[in-house]
């Protein structure tokens, strides 16, 4: 989910329902009330993506969030696209090192030196990966789950998994590529992210 990271700290994990909202609608326990995250679990997460650019966005914000919660990332998430031209991995690719240490300057985004040094890094290997298969979204969506859509949805915040089988597989490919902070537990908060697994709870309106 948005905050897995930080939920897979938690212990024992909280066991929460699925929130009605003041507009009537019920919404997955994470979401929460900014309009900012509403909008995001409404409209983004859980949607599958077959976006190149908005799949390699994705990534890399996932592993920004590292250490942090995702409502940090995502109202920093504009910054991000502007000091990373729109994440154009073409661009990102040739950063050099003045360029990183610019970026390292620019207080709409998380500075940390290995997260941006990892940004470039992952634009490199992704145009290597999407080279290789054609596109990056044909990549990752081999390790989708063959049961995806068809399993029991959580009805407790603490059902979500931390890790599967297929993002420990995911992690392992990605890391053998070069992407760097897509550890098991970030790569299944991506795969919730763009849709490559469904993990809306039980009487969410999105499920």
């Amino acid at each position: 989910m948005a905050d897995q990271h930080a939920m897979n700290e938690a212990q024992p994990p909280p066991r929460r329902p699925a929130v009605r909202h003041p507009d009537g609608r019920w919404r997955c326990a994470w979401c929460g009330t900014d309009p900012l995250y509403v909008e995001y679990h409404d409209k983004e997460w859980g949607v599958p993506s077959r976006d190149d650019r908005h799949l390699f966005e994705m990534l890399c914000l996932e592993g920004a969030q590292a250490g942090l919660s995702w409502i940090t990332i995502l109202r920093k998430r504009e910054n991000y696209r502007r000091a990373f031209d729109r994440f154009d991995a073409r661009k990102m690719a040739r950063y050099t090192p003045a360029k990183q240490q610019k970026l390292l300057a620019d207080p709409g985004i998380v500075r940390n030196r290995l997260k941006v040094a990892g940004f470039v890094l992952n634009a490199r290997a992704y145009l290597q990966t999407r080279e290789e298969f054609g596109s990056f979204a044909k990549y990752l969506w081999q390790f989708a789950p063959q049961a995806r859509g068809k399993r029991k949805r959580p009805k407790y915040l603490g059902d979500f998994p931390v890790a599967t089988p297929e993002s420990d597989a995911l992690s392992k490919d990605l890391k053998r590529r070069g992407f760097k902070f897509v550890g098991t537990t970030i790569c299944y908060a991506f795969m919730q992210a763009v849709g490559i697994v469904d993990d809306h709870q039980q009487r969410c309106w999105r499920a």
